[in-house]
């Protein structure tokens, strides 16, 4: 109990004097903000900065922080060490990075911004790339909500019944302006996920449930290694590389750049804080590891969330619980195809502010991703998460460039390049060794991730040096 009180006091303190330092790094101006340069009433609207950190914080806590949590819970109370550090030292520095950044270039994409940081060919690369990761997302977060809502209803209206209404409020979600229905509905669903993490957590402590304490030992049922795979496990709990390809909307809608701290950094811890929340319930619900894993095998991770908060909360509470967690994945499901949409149009150079041009886009997107849906869940699952921090890599990378290129002291690009080169790690290592991707043992893939990420840090040191060899040059 104690070491989830303290996990919840250093995000905060993370969030006072991290997110300070970081957002020194950046110095925000009054420069005028797209919102306001590139306002067209669909994309570009300037937004309340209230209203923005909902749209930011629904945009980017999916299943993720719920489903990515509970299955991370499996590795033990280790996972609370990841959430907390890896947010305040990865996954608000990328998030706040990747909105700045963007903010700066006029509300471009993630994609937009590798290729004029890090060359053209990685931006095609980039392009392909996220884009796959947004149709992974989408469909994730259609089946996963059709699943929890068919639990609450008829039979009539099973699963794939609430996948038709889901997509069909994607198609809504992704053409109209973003003011209309995200603009409108995220502030409402952002009550109802605070609420419910509040929930549950009164229903640990009122419920007399035990929380373990932090202990590095590794708890998995099945001997997983921690390394690589809670971190990439935890998702969007910690780092998500999603959440580059969704700051850049709300780069577009913010009015100043001095909110950019609150809007992008604050967001992601506050997902930090409610990931906190679900891997706490799923190892006090459960009691011990054990029982989480079978659970989440027998039932899924939609049945468990069910369970935790039925059995927690009762009939009502339950059914206020599952509101916000259905909330959660619908409200970055019709964003992550909404931000999908963008990019192509950026490749493409369609106007966004005529609806036909919209139209040509989103239609065969949907489409798509309809015919994933239809997908084994938790293979999607595994792709989303390893392409997921492999993207957040990326961004991380990106960060580190813009640093080099606008910054004297490299002090200041170590802030990106440090996670990078640890996510670099990480996203190698986990595709080596997953059985999706090349099943290699760990004796040989954890040498190989460490190499990748070594290489990738003495590339950035050599570009600093060279950096600062320029500098002495022109001053003398």
């Amino acid at each position: 109990m104690i070491s989830l009180f303290c996990s919840f006091a250093v995000l905060i303190l993370g969030y006072i004097f991290y997110g300070r330092l970081v957002s020194k790094v950046i110095e925000p101006d009054d420069r005028i903000t797209p919102a306001f340069a590139k306002e067209d009433g669909v994309d570009f609207v300037p937004m309340k900065t209230w209203k923005a950190f909902l749209v930011q914080l629904l945009n980017i806590a999916g299943t993720g922080p719920i489903f990515g949590a509970l299955m991370g819970a499996c590795f033990g109370p280790v996972v609370f060490l990841w959430i907390v550090f890896g947010a305040i030292l990865g996954g608000g520095v990328h998030d706040f990075m990747s909105g700045m950044i963007s903010e700066r270039h006029d509300g471009a994409s993630i994609a937009e911004l590798t290729g004029i940081y890090l060359g053209p060919t990685v931006k095609w690369i980039m392009r392909i790339f996220s884009v796959l990761l947004l149709l992974l997302t989408g469909t994730v977060f259609v089946t996963s909500p059709a699943a929890l809502l068919s639990k609450l209803t008829p039979d009539f209206l099973n699963t794939n019944g609430w996948l038709i209404v889901i997509l069909i409020y994607y198609v809504l979600a992704t053409l109209l302006p973003i003011d209309k229905i995200i603009g409108r509905l995220y502030p409402v669903f952002g009550a109802v996920l605070i609420l419910m993490a509040v929930s549950i957590l009164v229903g640990i402590f009122s419920g007399g449930y035990s929380i373990p304490e932090i202990t590095l030992s590794n708890l998995h049922p099945e001997g997983l290694p921690v390394w690589p795979y809670m971190f990439v496990t935890v998702a969007c709990g910690a780092i998500s590389g999603f959440h580059s390809t969704q700051a850049p909307l709300i780069a577009k809608c913010i009015t100043s750049e001095k909110v950019g701290r609150k809007v992008f950094y604050g967001a992601m811890l506050s997902e930090s804080i409610i990931a906190l929340v679900w891997a706490a319930a799923g190892v006090a619900f459960y009691g011990v590891t054990g029982g989480l894993f079978e659970a989440l095998s027998d039932q899924g991770q939609s049945g468990v969330v069910y369970d935790i908060a039925h059995g927690m909360l009762g009939n009502f509470g339950g059914i206020l619980a599952i509101i916000g967690v259905v909330a959660c994945p619908i409200t970055s499901g019709d964003t992550a195809f909404r931000s999908a949409r963008l990019i192509l149009a950026e490749v493409f150079r369609l106007d966004q502010k005529k609806l036909k041009n919209r139209l040509i886009i989103t239609i065969p997107l949907l489409g798509l991703g309809a015919l994933l849906t239809q997908l084994d869940f938790n293979v999607l699952w595994r792709y989303f998460s390893w392409s997921n921090q492999t993207l957040a890599m990326i961004a991380l990378w990106l960060a580190t460039m813009y640093l080099i290129k606008t910054k004297e002291h490299k002090i200041y690009s170590l802030l990106t390049a440090l996670p990078a080169a640890f996510m670099s790690a990480v996203s190698m290592t986990y595709i080596l060794m997953a059985k999706e991707g090349f099943g290699i043992s760990q004796e040989i893939a954890y040498p190989i991730g460490i190499a990748f990420a070594l290489l990738h840090f003495i590339c950035y040191m050599l570009l600093e040096h060279r950096k600062q060899k320029e500098g002495e040059v022109m001053i003398n």
